[in-house]
Order: C-alpha cells, then sequence, then structure tokens
C-alpha cells in the first residue's frame, strides 16, 4: 500500500483505530515548535499535517497527459530590460485610474528609451488596448516579446499581433495569417522592397475580397514612387468603391502621374489668370470658375458627387459650401502643385498672395475655396515650400483650422514659429481648440508661450464661452505643454484661485498645473 493509502486509511478508521504512518519530513517538528507540541499530543492534527504535505508533493509532481494535446511554446526571450521600478509603480497608478489621459505617453516614453513593460502589468495593459484602440499602436511599441505572446493565446489582445511592422511571425504570414497579420508583412515588405511587395499583392489581388484589397492597398503609402502608377491606375477600375477612393487619393500623391495631368487639365479650365488694372497699377487676378457638371471620369478620378463638406458651413462667411464649389477644392486639392508655379510664373508665396475672384465679383467665397484646396494639395504632397506659403501668406483667413495640418509639413525647425504664429492669429476666437487640436506636440519654447499666454487671456474673460473655451485649451495642454512649464501656469492658477476662489479658471489651471507635474516625475522615471 501506497503513503497516501496508508493516509487514506488511516483517517477512514480513525486515529483511535489506526496511528498515523510515519512519514518522511513531516511539519510535525515545525508545528510542535508553533503550538507547544500540540500536533505530537494530537495524532489527529498529525495526520492532517502529514496528509497535507503530502498532497501538496503530489500535485507539485503531477505530469499532466498529452495525448492528441501540444504543449504551449514558451514565451521567447525579452531584448529589452523592464522600465525601472519607479517607472513601473507609475504605471501601475495610471492602470488603476491616476491621470490616465498619460498612459499614451508613458508607453511612447518608455519605448523611446529602450525600455518595455514588466510581464506582470501585460495582462492590464492589454485589456486597456482591447477597449481603446488610440492605444494600441502605443501598446505595441512598448510590450515586448512577451506581449505578442499573451495575444497569440487570446482573441480578446489579438490586436496587437501585426500592429506594428512586425507581423508577429515569418514570411508563411502572407499565405496563412489574418488580415492585420499580412498588412503588417505587407507594410514591412513595401518599407524594403516595394517592388516585391507590389508583385506579391498582385499574385493574389484578384481573388482577395474588397475589404482586404483595400487594406493591403492602403500599404502603398509607404515607399510610394512612380512605379506603383500602373498597378494604382488599374486599382481605379476595381468594383470596390473604397478600393477605387484610396488609388485615387494615391496618385494624387504622385505629381507627374498621368493622373496628376487629368486632374491639372481640370485645374486650369476652373482656375484662369487675368490682367487688371487697379488704382493705376495693372495686375494679375485669379479668376475663378467652379465646374459645371460631374461626369464618369470625374468620379473615377475618386472626386464623389458629394464630396465630404458640400452642405457644412463655409466658416465666417456661413451658407452651404455648395456642390461645385465642393468639385472645385477636391480638384484643387488633387491637382500637381507645379501646376500654379508655372502657370503664373511666380514662386509659391507669391502665387498665395494673387487676389481671386470668381466671375460674379465674389472674391472672399473664391478666395477660401481656393486656398483650401491648395493647403490639402500642400498636405497631401508634403510640400514645404507651400506650406510655408500658405502659413505665412495668411489665406484662408476664417478656417485657420485648415492650415493647422500643413504644420506638419514644414521641416521641424520652423514649425514652433509658425505654429505660435497661428495661434497668436486666432487668440480669442472660436476655432481656437480646432487648431490647437491639430498641432502635435510637446509644446516648447515659443510655441509654448504662446499657449501659456493664450490660457491667460481665456481665463482673463469671464464668460461662459470662454470658460468653456480654456477648460477646452487645459485639456489639450494635459498631453501636449511641456512639463517644464508646470511653475508658470501654477502661478496663473494661484492668481486665479485668490481673485476667484470657487471660479473656473483657478480650478482648471489648478488640475492642470497637477497634470504637468506628474508628467515631469513620469519622464524622469523612464528617463533618469
Amino acid at each position: 500500500m501506497s503513503t497516501w493509502q496508508d493516509h487514506v486509511s488511516a483517517a477512514l478508521l480513525g486515529t483511535d483505530r489506526r496511528p498515523p504512518p510515519p512519514a518522511p519530513a513531516t511539519p510535525a517538528a515545525h508545528a510542535s515548535h508553533e503550538t507547544g507540541g500540540a500536533a505530537e499530543a494530537d495524532p489527529a492534527r498529525r495526520l492532517l499535517d502529514q496528509a497535507a504535505v503530502l498532497a501538496v508533493r503530489r500535485r507539485a509532481g503531477f505530469l499532466p497527459r498529452r495525448d492528441g494535446v501540444e504543449a504551449v511554446a514558451a514565451a521567447p526571450d525579452e531584448e529589452l530590460p523592464a522600465v525601472p521600478r519607479a517607472a513601473a509603480r507609475r504605471l501601475t497608478r495610471i492602470l488603476a485610474g491616476e491621470q490616465v489621459k498619460v498612459l499614451p505617453e508613458w508607453l511612447d516614453a518608455a519605448a523611446r528609451g529602450g525600455w518595455r513593460v514588466p510581464a506582470r502589468l501585460l495582462p492590464e495593459l492589454l485589456e486597456k488596448g482591447r477597449g481603446d484602440r488610440v492605444l494600441r499602436p502605443a501598446i505595441a511599441r512598448a510590450a515586448g516579446h512577451r506581449g505578442v505572446w499573451l495575444a497569440l493565446r487570446n482573441t480578446d489582445w489579438a490586436y496587437l499581433v501585426g500592429a506594428g511592422d512586425d507581423p508577429g511571425g515569418g514570411d508563411e504570414v502572407w499565405e496563412t495569417g489574418t488580415r492585420q497579420q499580412r498588412v503588417a508583412f505587407l507594410t514591412r515588405l513595401r518599407g524594403s522592397d516595394p517592388a516585391e511587395a507590389r508583385e506579391t499583392l498582385g499574385a493574389v489581388w484578384a481573388k482577395e475580397a474588397a475589404p482586404d484589397r483595400a487594406a493591403f492597398l492602403g500599404t502603398f503609402a509607404r515607399g510610394l514612387s512612380m512605379d506603383d502608377e500602373d498597378f494604382l491606375e488599374a486599382a481605379l477600375e476595381d468594383r470596390g468603391k473604397d478600393v477605387r477612393q484610396l488609388a485615387s487619393d494615391l496618385l494624387a500623391r504622385l505629381p507627374g502621374s498621368a493622373y496628376g495631368r487629368r486632374m491639372a487639365a481640370r485645374a486650369r479650365a476652373c482656375l484662369r489668370a487675368e490682367t487688371r488694372t487697379v488704382r493705376e497699377r495693372r495686375q494679375t487676378w485669379i479668376v475663378v470658375e467652379p465646374p459645371e457638371t460631374h461626369d464618369e471620369d470625374l468620379a473615377r478620378d475618386g472626386v464623389p458627387f458629394h464630396p465630404s463638406g458640400s452642405f457644412a458651413p463655409a466658416g465666417a462667411g456661413g451658407g452651404p459650401v455648395g456642390t461645385r464649389a465642393a468639385w472645385l477644392r477636391e480638384i484643387l486639392a488633387r491637382t500637381p502643385l507645379s501646376t500654379w508655379t508655372s502657370l503664373f510664373a511666380l514662386p509659391p508665396m507669391e502665387v498665395v498672395c494673387l487676389p481671386i475672384t470668381d466671375a460674379a465679383g465674389d472674391s472672399g467665397r473664391a478666395a477660401r475655396d481656393v486656398h483650401i484646396g491648395w493647403a490639402r494639395a500642400a498636405l497631401r504632397q508634403r510640400d514645404p515650400a507651400w506650406a510655408r506659403a500658405l502659413l505665412k501668406g495668411g489665406v484662408v483667413v476664417d478656417e485657420p483650422d485648415a492650415l493647422a495640418d500643413l504644420l506638419t509639413v514644414l521641416p521641424a525647425e520652423e514649425r514652433e514659429g509658425a505654429a505660435a504664429g497661428l495661434i497668436r492669429w486666432v487668440a480669442g476666437g472660436p476655432e481656437l481648440p480646432r487648431v490647437l487640436e491639430r498641432v502635435p506636440g510637446p509644446w516648447t519654447g515659443e510655441l509654448a508661450d504662446a499657449v501659456v499666454a493664450t490660457l491667460s487671456t481665456a481665463a482673463d474673460r469671464q464668460t461662459h464661452r470662454h470658460e468653456h473655451t480654456l477648460t477646452q485649451l487645459c485639456r489639450l495642454a494635459d498631453q501636449r505643454l511641456s512639463p517644464g512649464f508646470a511653475p508658470r501656469v501654477r502661478a496663473l492658477a494661484e492668481r486665479y484661485l485668490a481673485a476667484d476662489p470657487g471660479g473656473v479658471a483657478g480650478a482648471v489651471l489648478t488640475e492642470l498645473t497637477d497634470t504637468l507635474r506628474f508628467r515631469a516625475e513620469m519622464l524622469k522615471e523612464l528617463h533618469p
């Protein structure tokens, strides 16, 4: 009979009839030390102590049956170290709900510093990403190999697999992976060998579903060149609407393409140069005539019958944009910007300053439509000369948020000054929050000075509208304003708290100060 069976028999018969069998290394001595020998004096207690030890031994040595079951592969070794302990403790607080809005910044800062999230915090972090798509790219950068390993074993976290350029496997994922993994595979291949990626997609293009074709075609944004023109032109005939639209958007980023020439011909039919004499001075004017009709060729090239914003308010001018004006904006947004420097024989800065009017003499609306079209084209074609001209030329005066997107096109050393100028230009206006939403962080130097001055101006105006604006600005500054400006914001908060202890201004500025301090400590822990 086994030792375990001996103990079971003693338990069934009772220790009065059968004393507990001897067991090696029982905790009797430990129990005697703890309880003054109570376990030795009570056979029943000794039996239970010995049974507990034997139960642990049996479970620890248990080998599960593996008939037909494949063992789970061990997690791969990590190449990056886990974040320092202080940073890990702060991440625990963030995941628990404290200043959770700074989580993307924490993850990005950790990835930039060459750190990864500690393994014990990965399940909770991956759950956050399950409910918040915005977090997913940042999680993918900081989760390490263990994060992908966990995601492969929980469908709720599958978003992490292939979330970055690594599809989470080898070349076989193109044949066997999910759509997300295959997109990641193509994205990586586009970065190293665009031609090979194009051929790989072309081999399976006809048999893929429309949503998959659109997702795969989106990878062409990486490494886009004139070599892709024929593939994209063919995609303009695709049966999938999203595929056609995406193909036209990509072709619009290739100014030297046949698509660009078609759009340029349409645009020159809408804008013409006219010499006029104003106050005895001869000037070149741009006369605008929006397209009269919409045909199949225009639709094929990506201009829908009702473009986005066709019926939206047209800024301070009021009234709907209208379909003809919306067609004009779309055509200009897809036209190579070199069209205008050639037509007017002027550099971009001088072109954007030319007076504009339409046939009815409405210069305000005509100029707005043209400038918005040019701004969209400069953004799509990533043209810094045109972005600089549009920002410095003071155009689209009643829709400055249309210009804010151009800040990303400028060289890094120019963005801060241009953003500060744009913010000062619209300070106090209702467009300010929309403009600041488009200004990427971190806000430092001259830009941060302009933001703090704007906060002060908004706090000074004691109206409900300005209190709402101040609250919106503080929410943006929470995550973008440099933490080094915490003392200046704190001084503002104290000033308004002293003047109005229960006021909105003091409260929101105090909250902003607390967040900036939290971020300062957080970044110090990640970059000791």
